[in-house]
């Protein structure tokens, strides 16, 4: 059987939103490519390759693991090999690059398929799931699917403060926060182009959001998609993720059922099951994640859930998370696995460095317990790094 190579392409989601086979990913996103490359090398199953831009990295990463026994027993390589491949997500520049490379059509999607991905991943299939929900007062969410700037209008004119969104964008982008009184010629400008490119875009209430968090999924290519896993994850004040909490499944509903009630989460889940599986069918072969968030409600409620605020058709920060606690951390300790970035040269490896020196680390039944345990390897020119954090 042909080994299967991991590669991270952190530039996924806008590749899909330009969907051409030429789209060339800024210097900034490329830099994160390289730096965090090492990434599937942590949920990738034993044995499988994994693909770098450098085997430096690989090196590196191996000399700074500071316990061995939990190395990846991965394998390696620089090159676009031919054999199959499992990407972060796929695109037609993805599609385009590993044709150029030689690899065999065998091992890649069709057109079709990357077509069919990219009809799932827009923006437009939230406002079908939700309607799947039956009506009850412990749920909220609600979109419209706007195809002219009149209908925008109106809509932000009958609602007041919203959220105008791009059917297909970067993660956190492609938001643009307004109401009557914000609206300004530049956002006029920014959803008359997003039309004229797009066809479409998504208009939903503001909500007074409490805590993101996610439902993780596998769909298996024969029609059935799954629940794994719960994803607590935060973001910053621009809506760009910043880390997860590391913590068991149970844990995190019970953090969760503090606002909504289990059964709610549980009926939740298994309508998603249903949904997807045959909203996916057989179109899709991997992890995904279905962001909601708690929201504060008026009345008789104190919370409600918004069960789907958006699918991400891909590999995640929030399936890796939940990966990596149930191979490598104890099951009862906590923390966070973060994503950081650095501005300049040399603060990445100082940190690194410090929380080494501060939050040593410990563990326990051979797994990770306490401290600080870096996931991608630190040089004076990395600006990207995941790491964890255990108290």
């Amino acid at each position: 059987m042909t080994k299967e190579i991991y590669l991270f392409n952190p530039e996924n989601d806008m590749a899909l939103a330009n969907f051409t086979p030429y789209y060339k990913a800024p210097k900034e996103i490329i830099r994160m490519a390289n730096d965090l490359s090492v990434l599937p090398s942590w949920y990738a199953p034993e044995g499988s390759i994994i693909k770098v831009n450098s085997l430096l990295q690989a090196d590196l990463q191996k000399r700074q693991c500071p316990v061995p026994e939990l190395t990846p027993q991965v394998e390696w390589c620089d090159t676009w090999e031919n054999a199959p491949y499992r990407p972060w997500g796929w695109n037609p520049s993805l599609l385009h690059t590993l044709r150029q490379s030689g690899v065999n059509e065998n091992f890649l999607l069709s057109d079709e398929q990357i077509q069919r991905l990219r009809f799932l991943s827009g923006r437009q299939r939230c406002t079908e799931i939700l309607q799947s929900f039956t009506d009850s007062n412990l749920l909220c969410g609600e979109a419209m699917i706007c195809d002219t700037l009149s209908q925008i209008q109106n809509y932000v004119r009958n609602t007041g403060e919203c959220i105008l969104k791009a059917p297909w964008s970067g993660s956190g982008r492609g938001l643009v926060h307004v109401s009557p009184t914000s609206w300004t010629s530049s956002i006029e400008g920014w959803a008359e182009r997003i039309l004229r490119v797009q066809g479409n875009i998504m208009a939903e209430p503001l909500y007074n959001k409490v805590k993101d968090f996610a439902m993780e999924f596998y769909s298996d290519e024969k029609g059935h998609t799954h629940f794994i896993g719960y994803s607590l994850f935060e973001t910053d004040i621009h809506g760009n993720y910043k880390a997860n909490i590391l913590s068991s499944d149970k844990q995190i509903e019970q953090i969760l059922s503090y606002y909504i009630p289990t059964a709610t989460l549980h009926n939740t889940r298994q309508t998603l099951e249903t949904v997807l599986s045959d909203l996916i069918g057989t179109a899709y072969h991997g992890y995904l994640g279905v962001d909601m968030m708690i929201c504060r409600a008026s009345g008789n409620y104190n919370y409600q859930l918004h069960p789907c605020v958006e699918v991400n058709l891909r590999m995640n920060m929030g399936v890796v998370s939940h990966l990596i606690f149930e191979r490598y951390v104890h099951p009862q300790a906590h923390g966070k696995y973060i994503v950081e970035y650095y501005a300049t040269d040399g603060e990445a490896l100082e940190v690194h460095q410090q929380y080494l020196y501060t939050h040593p680390l410990k563990l326990q039944d051979e797994k990770l317990a306490k401290g600080y345990f870096s996931l991608t390897p630190v040089e004076k020119s990395t600006r990207y790094h995941i790491f964890l954090l255990l108290t």
